[in-house]
């Protein structure tokens, strides 16, 4: 089901506004975002026709933007990365998360050094554990462990830190034994503490010996080297965060658990609570005080200035395992470590291949096309996406709507990223759309299957009618 509210909404209505006012500001990475999450799931980027197989009941679906940071693109990708993750598993063993977080001087460096510094808290996090699991004090043994990258607070004020989920043992150093940590405790958090700190600052100084850091704004006076000692000194002496929560109650809740980490984004739609043009109301959890859950009201252009924190730099590979369960010897690793302690669970049922399924729920098309057979099943609908570019006449796909009063009528075609011209719309709102494509003009249309009106629910007319009609049409494209 659709929020009432998106981040996509916000960034349409004030996302012009802010590139003005920002222009020298915005990278190209972050102007990159903004306009794949404003273009998500419109005309934009194309579509496709899902057809019922029993009764020919046909609807529309734009496709979306697969970027990392749309808070709409992240489903598909956290299942298939959960599914492969169901086959390392270790049942009988208890799994623990770890946090480790930045203080925040070295975050407000941090966002200015994203790539360096994150790979910094990357290393660091994950020399710390590997290096006191394998002191024979501790744990004395290899462990393998998956680290997740997160840069924001509830608030969404840039807030770097890594969690890290951990199975309660390793493999001995004669590769035959698994080595279990005690009942319910890992290892020593404090100890965790003083030598993340000091790695992840050894690894600072060397990156600024090699200058590799970049100072801007209120940090440019760091770049003398006793500036930056001086800077640095507090934080040697802090007590750096590092935080081990309970146990999970067996591997059976590892997966569910993971999902909430893994290819999380700053702000999930489902936060939002209002937005009138030129506040955003959203809803968060305070930390410092019991974990209260209160609202926020932030201007439209600050909730985009936070939200934009967030963006990582290209190529940056935000979840990364470490140890055992590093993908290069993974998979030998995964059987002796199987071998030594539990089986592995069993992995997950797939469904029969060679046809493309879609789920069914309560408020789908599949259920209101009037077949009894149609409604109950969970696979109705198949997919028929758009055809590829050719220099041949085609029929493409569209969309035609026309208002009760026939005085605003409005087509709206399906053109893929591989046809889309320069030209194309960049609006799902704006008239005259075969006009835009730079196809040319329609030769012929045929009408096909009506489908539901719920379709219409965006579309608004200048006459002030509110009755719609719609129906797919096969348009012939004549291409210049």
């Amino acid at each position: 089901m659709r929020p009432a509210l998106e981040v996509a909404d916000i960034l349409r209505r004030c996302g012009p506004q802010y590139r003005q006012t920002h222009a020298d500001g915005l990278s190209r990475v972050q102007r990159r975002v903004m306009s794949a999450i404003e273009l998500c799931r419109t005309a934009a980027l194309g579509g496709h026709v899902e057809q019922c197989d029993e009764c020919g009941h046909q609807r529309i679906a734009y496709d979306s933007c697969r970027n990392r940071h749309c808070p709409k693109c992240q489903s598909l990708a956290r299942a298939q990365w959960l599914e492969r993750r169901q086959a390392e598993l270790l049942p009988e063993t208890e799994y623990f998360h770890v946090v480790f977080t930045l203080p925040e001087p070295i975050a407000a460096l941090a966002y200015q050094n994203k790539r360096a510094l994150y790979d910094m808290l990357f290393r660091a996090s994950a020399g710390t554990l590997r290096t006191i699991a394998a002191d024979p004090k501790h744990l004395g043994a290899e462990i393998g462990f998956i680290t997740i990258l997160h840069t924001w607070g509830q608030n969404l004020q840039h807030h770097p830190h890594v969690h890290c989920v951990v199975p309660g043992g390793g493999i001995a150093p004669d590769g035959e034994r698994w080595i279990a940590c005690r009942p319910g405790f890992f290892l020593p958090v404090r100890v965790l503490s003083r030598l993340f700190r000091r790695l992840f600052l050894e690894q600072l100084r060397r990156a600024f010996d090699a200058d590799m850091l970049r100072f801007h704004g209120q940090l440019k006076t760091l770049r003398d080297r006793r500036a930056f000692d001086a800077w640095l000194a507090p934080a040697a002496q802090a007590e750096w965060v590092v935080y081990a929560k309970p146990p999970f109650g067996g591997a059976e809740h590892v997966l569910a658990y993971l999902g909430r980490y893994t290819h999380r984004v700053a702000i999930s739609n489902n936060r939002l609570l209002a937005f009138d043009g030129h506040a955003v109301q959203f809803r968060w959890k305070d930390y410092r005080h019991d974990a209260r859950h209160s609202t926020m009201t932030l201007t439209a252009d600050e909730f985009i200035r936070r939200f934009l924190l967030h963006v990582l730099p290209d190529g940056f590979k935000r979840i990364r395992s470490y140890g055992w369960l590093a993908n290069c010897h993974r998979a030998d690793k995964l059987s002796t470590s199987g071998s030594c302690s539990v089986s592995r669970l069993p992995p997950p049922d797939h469904p029969p291949s060679g046809k493309t399924t879609a789920t069914v729920t309560s408020g789908s098309p599949a259920n209101h096309c009037g077949t009894a057979p149609c409604a109950a099943r969970a696979t109705c609908f198949a997919l028929k996406v758009c055809p590829a570019a050719s220099h041949e006449p085609r029929q493409v796909p569209t969309m035609r709507f026309s208002c009760h009063c026939t005085r605003f009528q409005t087509r709206l075609p399906f053109p893929t990223r591989q046809t889309r011209p320069d030209s194309c719309l960049r609006s799902a709102s704006a008239p005259e759309y075969l006009k835009t494509t730079g196809y040319g003009p329609a030769k012929a249309s045929f009408p096909s299957s009506p489908v539901s009106e719920a379709s219409t629910d965006r579309w608004k007319s200048g006459c002030g009618c509110t009755s719609w009609t719609s129906e797919i049409t096969a348009v012939v494209i004549q291409r210049p």
